[in-house]
């Protein structure tokens, strides 16, 4: 994925007041589902989502498959 339209649509989805989960869908077919806003750190392309568990994912832009708000049938690609 682009990185300007990673950073600008994963952002967005991180902001959205109330927040609301959503998907991460990395190129090996993973997915992250990020459930609160608190668990995910963005800066410079890359990105670390920390589960309940505290187990770490960490992906980048290169990585990213789609970003998927939930309730969307089409899932964001570049």
């Amino acid at each position: 994925m682009v990185r300007t339209t990673f950073e600008r649509i994963l952002q967005q989805l991180h902001r959205r007041a109330p927040f609301r989960p959503f998907a991460v869908e990395l190129l090996d077919g993973d997915r992250v589902e990020v459930d609160h806003p608190e668990a995910l750190i963005v800066r410079a392309g890359t990105a670390i989502f920390v589960a309940a568990d505290g187990t770490p994912t960490w992906f980048d832009h290169e990585s990213v498959n789609s970003l998927i708000a939930n309730g969307s049938k089409k899932p964001r690609r570049s």
